[in-house]
């Protein structure tokens, strides 16, 4: 068994999971973690990476061609009703009846998941207090801004008390405002610690802020997985960028050659980033002179999500996304 954050039975469990569509793509590439109870654990990755797809077996609603995942300890296969009673999930598109009032939107997914009579006012008292919808309930929801909806799908997802919440891209789409606004509510949603929630997103700080694990996804496999600091320290705490006249790859390969650079160090086109092992940066830029590169641009800064999405796929997040 995998370790998880915390130790315990993990409330999640993938192994080897895989998912071949008829057309022949394989979207999900053998895909193994473990998440642990209470933890924030992040897929992260652009678009077409096997985000969704992953999420869609673990919810149940895509059936996975081979390998095995468990949730709750359900097996997404062999016990799906298992699987959605413990679970949740807040879909990229929204799912709530545009024309019903937020109420009733509430009261009718209350009654499907089988929340007594008796319970289902108070407890939506409690959540629309909880999301800032009390002043918005008896509207249609089609009235609604971007970040309000969200905000009434996610109080929406947790009238059943998931055990395991999915969110997946829940701020695509969003204004950069109410993204950050949305980002408060799920971090409250983290702060609370009793529920494990999967988050996938292709945006970095939503990981970082988020996230006690991120797994960085590409092309359907995991190619990291570790908590977000841990992997920003795997490349040291400084890393200085120069942009140069004509292809960098030149300047790299000199570079490695006087063993002032060590693994971590990449080109993009006339880019490149070095992260600092030890090696002072007057030291690095004087060997630089020496080779003659002309430079166009020089920074120094901490590294980044990008740096290590980067550095281990060869393409920078927000332009794959």
């Amino acid at each position: 068994m995998m370790s998880t954050a915390n130790g315990g039975q993990p409330a999640i469990e993938v192994r080897a999971l895989t998912k071949v569509y008829a057309s022949g793509v394989e979207a999900v590439k053998g895909l193994s973690f473990d998440v642990a109870p209470g933890e924030v654990f992040g897929l992260l990755g652009p678009n077409g990476a096997g985000k969704s797809t992953t999420i869609g077996m673990l919810t149940t609603t895509v059936s996975p061609t081979s390998g095995t995942a468990r949730v709750a300890g359900s097996d997404v296969a062999d016990d799906p009703i298992g699987v959605r009673a413990a679970s949740a999930v807040v879909f990229q598109d929204p799912v709530v009846d545009r024309t019903l009032t937020g109420q009733r939107n509430l009261e009718i997914h209350a009654r499907l998941w089988g929340v007594a009579r008796s319970d289902i006012g108070a407890r939506i008292s409690q959540l629309a207090v909880r999301f800032g919808l009390t002043d918005l309930l008896d509207r249609a929801v089609e009235s609604y801004s971007g970040g309000q909806r969200r905000r009434l799908e996610i109080a929406r997802s947790l009238l059943s008390n998931p055990r395991v919440l999915f969110l997946d891209e829940p701020t695509v789409g969003l204004d950069p405002r109410i993204r950050h606004e949305l980002l408060d509510v799920i971090g409250a949603l983290r702060a609370g610690g009793d529920m494990t929630i999967v988050l996938t997103t292709h945006y970095l700080d939503e990981a970082e802020r988020l996230c006690d694990r991120v797994a960085i996804v590409h092309e359907g496999r995991i190619v990291a997985l570790d908590r977000p600091q841990a992997l920003l320290e795997a490349l040291g705490p400084e890393i200085v960028e120069l942009r140069v006249h004509g292809p960098g790859e030149p300047l790299l390969s000199f570079l490695r050659e006087r063993a002032v650079i060590g693994d971590g160090a990449f080109v993009l086109g006339s880019t490149l980033t070095l992260p600092l092992r030890g090696t002072p940066a007057h030291e690095l830029q004087a060997v630089v002179a020496e080779f003659g590169a002309a430079v166009v641009a020089t920074t120094t800064r901490p590294p980044s999500l990008d740096d290590v999405y980067l550095n281990l796929t060869g393409a920078r997040l927000a332009v794959a996304a």
